[in-house]
């Protein structure tokens, strides 16, 4: 079987379909991956092959340009987020959406899958699934319940339908869902057990020798420091300064330098794969995205959640309100917080809870053969 898989452009919407890409590889099927951007370093980095279905597109200039042009939009676009609405998603990605159809369904043309498995924000790839006449398979990767969200991307993307001469999708011929059954009122579509990936690298010396003391882990993606800056991860290096730990801080391929000075108990990074470093330490905070989140719960550490915006005051409320976390405003960071993250039992006896529930679902390999055999 030939599997298309379709990625949005950034590490975090790559990253998660990794997994399955190679299950089917793995067990003898075909598999080629449409995105561009950021996606195709970490896409040719894990080994798949690859096409730039937008070349020259950069989704954190457009952004930028999308702002600049409407500079009531970020304000929107927070407000949106702290009412838990993830519709205003369509606003921002059906655009990103519309730049690369074209480039993917030349390639789907091209390479005529048998099945197309698409991340939640590729809404292209029900497009490509119709006009081939495949299955098109939904790869949720997080808490946020997105069917609401499928459905304003299809509608948003009506006039490529229209120009393709197709008829648009009822629903997704599948969806698979990561999220811990018990951190979401539902689960939506196919359990799949989440298994992390954020790229290879070679591991730095000091990851291999046991901490003295905590160790608490940042990370704050690679968007968001893009478009923002480094002022909440200048915020944590201030905090930490107070309290009695070792952090270390991922910066998502931005210099070290860009931090300024850092204090004795912290490390800053410009890279290191997250998979490697959370099962070294007893914490993490990060501002909200799935892929760290769920990385924490596999590997059964509590959490901190920063949220910023998009969906990440949806996986604040998961976390806190499953146990295995905790969630506050950035401005509320502090060292007592950061006391309270590293102490709080029950937090650890949750986070261990979840982390079981995680590696009870069926893993990539199930759920490719699941595929498979269904069409």
């Amino acid at each position: 079987m030939r599997v298309l898989f379709i990625s949005s452009p950034g590490a975090g919407h790559v990253f998660p379909l990794v997994p399955l890409a190679w299950a089917f590889r793995t067990a003898g099927h075909e598999v080629m991956m449409g995105t561009c951007g950021e996606g195709l370093r970490q896409a040719t980095g894990a080994g798949l092959p690859v096409v730039d279905i937008a070349p020259g597109f950069c989704v954190q200039d457009f952004f930028r340009q999308l702002f600049a042009d409407d500079p009531g939009m970020p304000v929107r676009d927070r407000e949106a987020a702290r009412k838990r609405e993830v519709h205003f998603a369509v606003t921002l990605f059906a655009p990103v959406n519309q730049r690369l159809a074209d480039g993917v369904m030349r390639l789907a043309q091209q390479w005529r899958p048998e099945l197309v498995v698409y991340d939640e924000l590729g809404a292209i790839g029900a497009l490509v699934g119709a006009a081939l006449d495949v299955p098109a398979v939904y790869h949720n990767y997080g808490f946020v319940r997105t069917r609401p969200l499928w459905q304003g991307l299809q509608e948003a993307l009506a006039d490529l339908y229209e120009r393709y001469g197709l008829a648009r999708p009822a629903a997704p011929a599948a969806t698979l869902d990561p999220a811990p059954p018990s951190m979401v009122a539902e689960p939506d579509g196919w359990s799949v057990r989440y298994l992390p990936y954020s790229g290879g690298g070679v591991l730095p010396t000091w990851l291999s020798d046991p901490p003295t003391r905590p160790r608490i882990a940042a990370s704050l993606g690679t968007v968001t420091p893009a478009l923002e800056g480094p002022g909440l991860m200048r915020r944590i290096v201030d905090v930490a300064a107070g309290v009695d730990a070792e952090f270390v801080l991922a910066l998502g391929g931005r210099p070290p330098a860009s931090l300024g000075e850092v204090p004795s108990n912290v490390r800053a990074v410009e890279w290191v794969p997250m998979n490697a470093l959370l099962p070294t330490c007893n914490a993490i905070i990060h501002h909200g995205t799935s892929d760290a989140a769920l990385t924490a719960v596999a590997a059964g550490v509590p959490q901190l959640v920063l949220p910023f915006g998009k969906h990440h005051f949806i996986i604040g409320d998961a976390v806190g309100k499953r146990g295995n976390g905790l969630s506050a405003e950035p401005d509320d960071l502090d060292a007592a917080l950061l006391a309270r993250l590293l102490s709080d039992h029950d937090l650890r006896v949750a986070a261990r809870q979840v982390q079981a529930e995680l590696a009870a679902l069926p893993a990539p390999a199930q759920i490719a053969d699941r595929l498979a055999s269904t069409w």
